[in-house]
C-alpha cells in the first residue's frame, strides 16, 4: 500500500468511518484484547452488510490499517468508479476470483497477502445473508488451515450492522450496533479440515451469548 493510500485510508477511519460508527450505531465491542496484533493472522465473521468490512477495520489502531485487509470479490469490488475506488484506497482489499476456477485458485491471493504477515479477514458464508440470518460457513478457509497451522484464526460476530445497511440498500439507518472477538483457533488445537466448522461454531456461541444478554432480540 502506497503512501498516498495509507494516509488517505488513515483519515477516512479516524475523521468518518469510526465517528459515524460510535454515533450512528454506537459499535459496542466485546472481546478487543483477542484482535490479532500482528500477522498473519485471519479473523473470520459472519456478514450481513457492506458496513462488516468498515466496523472490523475501525477496530484497529490506524497505524495497523495497511496491514489489515479483506478478501472480497474482485468482479465486484474492482469495477471502475467509487466502489472499485473505496475497495482499493481506502480497504486495500485481497481480490479474489469468483469465475469458478476452483477453491484453491480462489484463495491463491489470500496465501499471498498472508505470506507477507497480513491480517486477512474473510467472510467464510461467501456473501452477505439477509439481516442476522448466517449461512453456512464455506471449506475455503479450512484449506487455509491446513496450510498455515500456526497462525490465529480469530472468530468474530457482527449484529446490527445488517439492519442498518442491508444487502441491496445504500441508505444508512441507525441501528445498535455490537462486535465480539472470540479466542483465536489453531490447527494444533483441533483438526485443521473441520476449521471452518469451528469457527462457525465460535461465532454461533458468541450470537447466542449476545441473545442471553439481552442485547440481542430472538
Amino acid at each position: 500500500m502506497d503512501r498516498f493510500r495509507r494516509i488517505t485510508a488513515i483519515l477516512f477511519f479516524a475523521v468518518i468511518a469510526r465517528p459515524v460508527l460510535l454515533l450512528a450505531t454506537g459499535l459496542r465491542v466485546l472481546g478487543r484484547e483477542n484482535l490479532p496484533v500482528a500477522g498473519p493472522a485471519v479473523i473470520a465473521a459472519n456478514h450481513n452488510s457492506h458496513l462488516d468490512v468498515v466496523a472490523l477495520l475501525s477496530l484497529f489502531p490506524l497505524g495497523m490499517l495497511h496491514r489489515v485487509r479483506p478478501v472480497a470479490a474482485a468482479d465486484h469490488f474492482l469495477k471502475p468508479g467509487p466502489i472499485g475506488w473505496m475497495a482499493r484506497t481506502l480497504l486495500n482489499i485481497v481480490p479474489i476470483d469468483r469465475s469458478g476456477k476452483g477453491a484453491e485458485a480462489a484463495i491463491a491471493p489470500v496465501r499471498a497477502a498472508l505470506d507477507r504477515g497480513d491480517i486477512v479477514v474473510i467472510f467464510p458464508e461467501g456473501t452477505r445473508g439477509a439481516p442476522e440470518v448466517m449461512s453456512r460457513f464455506r471449506h475455503g478457509i479450512s484449506l487455509l488451515a491446513r496450510s498455515y497451522p500456526d497462525i490465529p484464526f480469530v472468530p468474530a460476530y457482527l449484529h446490527g450492522l445488517g439492519k442498518s445497511l442491508p444487502r441491496g440498500e445504500w441508505r444508512f439507518v441507525p441501528f445498535a450496533s455490537e462486535a465480539h472477538i472470540g479466542a483465536a483457533l489453531r490447527v494444533s488445537d483441533g483438526d485443521g479440515a473441520q476449521m471452518a466448522e469451528r469457527l462457525q461454531n465460535a461465532v454461533e456461541r458468541m450470537a447466542g451469548e449476545a441473545r442471553l444478554s439481552g442485547f440481542v432480540a430472538d
